[in-house]
Formats: structure tokens, C-alpha cells, sequence
């Protein structure tokens, strides 16, 4: 059995960089936590995946850019998306103030 709590170890202060754990891998499938602490995507990157994503936003706020969209979306706790493959995105902001909590399930795209 795998197990855990989506809330254990979250930092207590802003730290440098995210953290992302893998909770579960599988052939075609990976769930990971993200927890951002004010941190964006560098200037000029856009994630441009191959596989699909399915996001949660748990806790926290986040700015999500599409580069096809002219204004990011302002997501907040509950708020989810689907990504489909190979759709540029970026993350333009989330609260520093605040532990940001993502549940992020990648999956091949067939």
C-alpha cells in the first residue's frame, strides 16, 4: 500500500526553488505535489509538454499563462485544468505568502 498526506511537510517559510515529488509512477502515468512558495517560470520559458496533465490547485494562488491566450488565468484552491500535449504554458506567479499546493496527474497522451 501507498499512502501519505497531500499537507505533511509543507514549508513553514518562502524557499528558493519548488518542490516537486513524485507520489506515484506507473507505465504512461505520474502524479506528482508541487508546492510552490512564490516562485514563476524564468522569463522567456514555457513548459511544452508530451504528455497530457490534469492540475488541481489544493491551496494557495497561482497565475497560469497560455501563450495562445492573451491574460493568464488566476487559479485558486479547488480551481482545475486540463492541459493537452504539446500546449505552451508558464506559470506567472503564485503567493508568496502562502504555500501554493499543486496535484499535478501526467498521462501519455493515447
Amino acid at each position: 500500500m501507498i499512502a501519505g498526506n497531500l499537507f505533511a511537510g509543507l514549508p513553514v517559510t518562502a524557499e528558493a526553488a519548488e518542490r516537486m515529488e513524485t507520489l506515484l509512477a506507473r507505465s504512461g502515468l505520474r502524479i506528482e505535489r508541487i508546492v510552490s512558495s512564490g516562485q514563476a517560470s524564468p522569463a522567456g520559458f514555457w513548459y511544452e509538454q508530451a504528455d497530457a496533465e490534469w492540475v488541481v490547485l489544493l491551496s494557495g494562488e497561482a497565475l497560469l499563462r497560455f501563450e495562445d491566450e492573451i491574460e493568464a488565468r488566476r487559479l485558486r484552491a479547488g480551481d482545475w485544468l486540463y492541459i493537452e500535449p504539446q500546449r505552451r504554458h508558464r506559470v506567472d506567479w503564485t503567493d508568496p505568502a502562502a504555500p501554493t499546493v499543486w496535484l499535478a496527474v501526467h498521462h501519455d497522451a493515447g
